[in-house]
């Protein structure tokens, strides 16, 4: 092909290729990393940080880098600083702004290629060739708070020493007190794709991070040489994750005789806002004549005002050094998580200072609410306690729980511990607020419970304070309270229950010095807020009525008692009592089991359910089991067999002076068994077989939850993520649960799982299972072959061949002629012309190659270049 004629990609990459002089691929590029700082509205400060080797001559030249914005655009930033390190290591830090469009459904990805790492890296082949791409995501959304990206305050160019135990943390800082998580991830290359044979660094034991403080270990380096890892630390908020930050950093390991030095633990504590926290920090050094400098970092050090600082500051010792920790917290250094602070000990030892690092969390917690104290009126309690010290909270959440606990938080503890039983009944969006009355919405509170409350203050990120002093009151018992509504008798029309209350012991007897009479009213469930007067009584001590002729079968029923003072010339109502009703029982007959659940609306606290069942609506009925709450499952019951129960509740008002225990049952009623319950949807896992393009799917019953009668299995698959799964095949072995998928030339696609009991329930979809094509080593192309005809290495073909639907690749020859080309992805070139049949001479040639790789989102491409040598 004339050399005219070659397409302009092609032409560029070989004249890149031929022309650019041999010092550009020198040592230059060894850790890089991108963050980013909101400014105002859409706008963005995006800063990147990157290491070279400072006598690179590519070095002097990089000015500027450019971005990829991550919303389709890209620009130039300027470096702004260059700084010469020891080691001849230059930290250069480029800094730009971009104004973003608006929102958006996914993250922006800012991301930089730059085009040569250093050479020599013993985890990366071919390093000095292959580009270094970093990113950081950042999420736009109207329903979130604006974002900044943590800060990394570490260096990530570090040393190390052969056989000796190496300890990193990246020191990440979140400025917006988010949650941060850290992970290992594969080193990126061109396009921000992952490196062909990549691989951690090789440790004698184990290489690995703390997913939660972002502890790097490498116990230990047993090589010589510069390694490189990646480390993407995940912003999450609410529980939601909403950005990123990934760090490729260079570890240089060297032979030496130095031990690290070594900080003392420290444990994670905490601190209430206003109180100053202070402890000792210690470091050793095993070599007990190197000097040792001890330093710390992190958030609270970095603070505007009222940060933290270490006496001495940068400590020096001997074998061994020592400093205080100091940080006299505020009201303004309250956030939901915890600071991370970072400990470094450095020693002086030769060739390489050696470190170790330990970080530790702090949680700054807002002050309790001081002096809380109830004061009850009518059927309210006002909540009262003394102005809040911290103005820059931003309100109060109120608990309440029936009876006391006597809690008190322990240092760490914030807010209200579920385990306590408390409920959250109000939240005051104004700090200066100092009261609260409590009318139970509305509804005015029950007489006979004792009330205790708690408050705390919470702040703008979700941050919850210590709860205040724990505050009771009672009502006064000046109106009846209802203790039974009993089923005696399950009828359609003769139905009968048994009704009872406690008379009032704290009336008024001034006021209302009598007599009295009580008006008992009734109303059905299914019209239960229409009350019917039934009855009236005038003995104060007249307290039990039975009910009867009702329908005790259908419906539940429920009762009020109103109090009236019968003195002549002042007749008045005194009060009414709180509805109390019946227990209703429902049944939902299962396979093999009943469901029961019965519904229980009374003043008082019902905390133990006893369950009995009989074989007969007359029949005897026995105990046969519990619960604490109003719902039951009873099991190993027979299909087709009818089974009766009723429930007996037991409780009891936490006041004292009332009936106690508080014992009520519910009416009879049966249900027969069924098969209806569906099999559980699997738990579905796979492994991968990718030199024979294999899924191995398994599958597991994840319990006893749901239907465990299992006939047949149904397997869905769908070539790509997003499309609808189509049925692939059936298993009619219930014992089987592993199927093997086996493609022509790929492992990607989507799996899902259905399960059919003997009676034709389905189970809902299982979780769904994707591979894509990186599950298995991505295809990539040597860098050298011998066309020689002895059988070994004879012809040119792929280091990996996996998911991939076709290719287009061109070979060149130092002039820029082509000299094969190919859409087989197996290539099995012979090193011979393909226009002139003849051998290629010895020596090297270049490639580009567009890979069609399929994954789960369709067919992508990816382009691959570089050069390959002909040696026979």
């Amino acid at each position: 092909m004339p050399r005219s004629l070659i397409p302009f990609r092609y032409s560029l990459f070989l004249l890149v290729m031929l022309n650019l002089p041999e010092c550009l691929f020198a040592t230059h590029q060894r850790a890089m990393e991108i963050t980013f700082r909101h400014l105002g509205a859409l706008t963005y400060e995006i800063t990147l940080v990157s290491y070279t080797n400072t006598k690179s001559p590519v070095n002097a030249a990089r000015d500027y880098l450019q971005i990829n914005w991550g919303d389709g655009t890209s620009g130039f930033i300027p470096r702004i600083q260059i700084n010469n390190l020891p080691d001849t290591i230059s930290y250069n830090k480029y800094v730009g702004q971009h104004t973003y469009p608006g929102p958006s459904a996914s993250a922006y990805t800012i991301s930089c290629e730059d085009p040569n790492r250093n050479l020599g890296i013993m985890n990366i082949p071919n390093s000095v060739n292959i580009p270094m791409f970093v990113y950081s995501e950042l999420t736009i959304s109207p329903y979130l708070q604006y974002d900044n990206s943590p800060v990394l305050l570490v260096p990530p160019v570090d040393n190390a020493c052969v056989n000796e135990p190496f300890y990193h943390n990246p020191g990440a800082y979140d400025p917006d007190g988010d949650s941060l998580s850290y992970k290992l991830v594969t080193c990126l290359g061109m396009n921000g794709m992952p490196i062909p044979g990549y691989t951690l660094p090789p440790p004698s034991n184990s290489c690995q991070i703390n997913p939660v403080t972002g502890d790097f270990s490498w116990i230990s380096p047993d090589q010589q040489g510069e390694y490189n890892i990646a480390i993407l630390i995940e912003e999450w908020r609410d529980g939601i994750r909403i950005g990123s930050v990934e760090r490729d950093m260079q570890i240089n390991v060297v032979a030496c005789n130095n031990h690290p030095p070594v900080v003392d633990p420290i444990p994670d504590t905490c601190v209430e806002a206003g109180h100053a926290l202070r402890f000792p920090v210690t470091a050793h050094d095993p070599d007990s004549l190197d000097l040792v400098t001890l330093t710390a970092l992190g958030g609270p050090f970095i603070l505007l005002r009222d940060s933290a600082y270490m006496v001495p500051d940068t400590a020096q010792g001997q074998g061994i050094v020592s400093s205080i920790f100091h940080w006299p917290t505020a009201c303004e250094h309250v956030k939901k998580n915890p600071y991370q602070v970072f400990f470094k000990a450095q020693d002086d030892g030769s060739p390489v200072r050696l470190v170790d690092i330990k970080s530790m969390k702090i949680l700054v917690i807002g002050p309790r609410p001081q002096n809380l104290s109830t004061n009850p009126a009518g059927n309210t309690i006002n909540l009262s306690w003394n102005p809040y010290s911290c103005i820059n909270a931003k309100g109060f959440y109120i608990y309440r729980k029936p009876d006391s606990t006597g809690y008190q938080p322990s240092y760490c503890q914030t807010g209200v511990p579920a385990y306590l039983g408390y409920s959250r009944i109000a939240v005051i969006n104004d700090i200066t607020a100092t009261s609260f009355l409590d009318d139970n919405h509305g509804s005015g509170l029950n007489r006979g419970l004792k009330y205790c409350y708690l408050v705390t203050a919470f702040f703008q990120d979700g941050a919850e304070g210590y709860a205040s002093n724990e505050a009771c009151a009672e009502l006064k018992k000046d109106i009846p309270l209802i203790t039974n509504v009993s089923i005696n008798t399950t009828n359609l029309s003769l139905g009968s229950l048994y009704l009872a209350w406690s008379k009032p012991t704290q009336l008024d007897t001034v006021q209302a010095p009598g007599p009295y009479k009580y008006l008992l009213y009734r109303s059905v469930s299914d019209n239960p807020q229409t009350f019917t007067l039934i009855d009236s009584l005038f003995n104060l001590n007249d307290t039990i009525r039975p009910d009867t002729m009702l329908n005790t079968v259908t419906y539940g029923y429920s009762y009020r008692v109103d109090l009236y003072n019968l003195t002549p010339g002042n007749i008045f109502f005194i009060g009414s009592s709180q509805p109390a009703s019946s227990m209703f029982l429902t049944l939902s007959p299962s396979d093999k089991k009943m469901r029961l659940r019965v519904t229980d609306e009374v003043p008082w606290n019902n905390n133990t359910f006893v369950i009995y069942r009989s074989g007969s609506f007359d029949g005897v009925y026995d105990s046969v089991g519990f619960s604490l709450n109003p719902s039951y499952t009873d099991r190993s019951l027979v299909n087709g067999n009818t089974y009766y129960y009723k429930v007996k509740s037991i409780g009891s008002y936490s006041s004292p002076g009332c009936i106690d225990p508080i014992i009520n049952f519910s009416q009879k009623t049966g249900g027969i068994p069924v098969d209806n319950d569906p099999p559980c949807p699997q738990l579905l896992s796979d492994s991968v077989i990718c030199k024979d393009f294999t899924n191995y799917l398994h599958w597991k019953n994840p319990g006893d939850t749901c239907g465990t009668d299992i006939a047949r299995y149904y397997i869905y698959y769908s070539p790509y993520s997003g499309v609808k799964p189509a049925l692939l095949d059936s298993i009619m072995d219930p014992s089987d649960t592993v199927y093997i998928h086996k493609q022509p030339n790929s492992v990607v696609g989507c799996y899902n799982l259905i399960a059919v009991d003997s009676a034709g329930n389905r189970s809902d979809f299982s979780n769904s299972i994707c591979v894509d094509y990186t599950a298995c080593p991505i295809y990539s192309l040597p860098n050298f072959f011998t066309p020689n005809g002895d059988g070994i290495n004879d012809l040119f073909v792929p280091i990996t061949n996996s998911s991939v639907d076709h290719i287009d690749l061109r070979i060149f020859n130092r002039w820029g002629r082509t000299v094969y080309k190919t859409s087989d992805p197996a290539i099995n070139w012979d090193g011979n012309d393909s226009s002139t049949k003849s051998a290629c001479a010895d020596g090297t040639y270049f490639f580009i190659c567009d890979v069609y790789e399929i994954t789960l989102g369709g067919i992508q491409q990816r382009t691959i270049q570089g050069s390959i040598t002909i040696l026979r």
